[in-house]
């Protein structure tokens, strides 16, 4: 099998700490999930950082895959030695399907240092990323999601167990916030409550607006008679269409800001509607006669400004 440099996956030193490691997997888990990922290999690349957290973000896990050494490569033959790893006492089991052969030779089956066994102990948490629609933070809403999460079963092996939960969204909710299900993460040990389970909010790619905070924005096009002479046009926003007043003389990439349209909160967001300037088409000959007389009667030179 192939050695698998987690700390490469996601980009950061061996010498990371635990928030940078978090801040790397976040960042990453926003550019490849399958959900809002454009990229072509983005399942298996989300896959490929899940692991790489899953080991990195625990510190007990992180300190059993320090110890192989710091020579290996990325794609080196790996051989797991025989007897085990360092000081812990494996279990009988198997590992999720989810993770790769390498993965499954370390981790693959459920492990407790010598001694500390026999205590209660409180299941881990679990971060996935919940990908939602801009219409869900600006009205609120409640969707129904079905997670994988890894579990154990009485023989020790190890399964993916699913399970469906009706989620509320907070109306106002931002992209990279988590919702917190209390409980809802990984089974404790030895009878120990059980985890919870974060879902770190990402938005879906919207036709028409773009998140930045509690703020959108828009490209609105408009034609050189309204940018020149100002007019009120309608906008759409996410409560509906408003108007909007064009001052005159408006220039390509004004922005212009429609206060309280954008996502709910104290404050609430706002709408920056920046102004496009289309140019009609010369396809008729009337068309062309006029962007002649145009060019005639017009003493205007947009390249004044570039003394040439």
């Amino acid at each position: 099998m192939q050695y698998k440099d987690y700390y490469k996956t996601l980009g950061v030193s061996r010498t990371a700490s635990q928030e940078e490691i978090k801040r790397a997997y976040r960042k990453l888990a926003r550019k490849y999930h399958p959900d809002v990922s454009k990229e072509p290999n983005a399942e298996a690349r989300f896959k490929e950082i899940n692991e790489a957290n899953e080991v990195l973000k625990d510190p007990e896990k992180r300190a059993t895959y320090d110890a192989l050494g710091s020579g290996w490569r990325a794609g080196d033959d790996f051989r797991p030695p025989p007897g085990g790893w360092g000081d812990f006492d494996f279990k009988t089991g198997g590992a999720s399907g989810d993770y790769s052969d390498f993965f499954s030779s370390i981790f693959g089956r459920a492990f407790r240092p010598e001694g500390r066994g026999a205590g209660r102990q409180r299941g881990q948490d679990q971060t996935i990323t919940l990908a939602i629609d801009l219409e869900d933070s600006h009205q609120g809403a409640t969707r129904q999601i079905k997670v994988d999460l890894p579990a154990t079963g009485s023989n020790g092996q190890s399964s993916a167990r699913s399970r469906t939960l009706n989620v509320r969204i907070p109306a106002g909710v931002t992209q990279g916030r988590q919702i917190r299900l209390a409980g809802q993460g990984l089974p404790g040990r030895n009878g120990g409550p059980a985890g919870d389970l974060y879902l770190e909010i990402a938005f879906k790619p919207h036709r028409l607006f773009t998140p930045d905070g509690r703020d959108i924005q828009l490209r609105l096009p408009v034609a050189p008679w309204e940018a020149a002479l100002g007019a009120t046009v309608q906008v759409p926003t996410l409560g509906g269409s408003v108007n909007l007043k064009i001052p005159p003389g408006s220039q390509s990439g004004r922005k212009l800001r429609l206060k309280g349209r954008g996502l709910p909160g104290t404050p609430p967001g706002d709408e920056i509607v920046q102004l496009e300037i289309v140019i009609p088409p010369a396809e008729t000959e009337a068309a062309r006669d006029l962007y002649r007389r145009m060019a005639e009667q017009l003493p205007f030179d947009p390249r004044a400004q570039l003394g040439v």
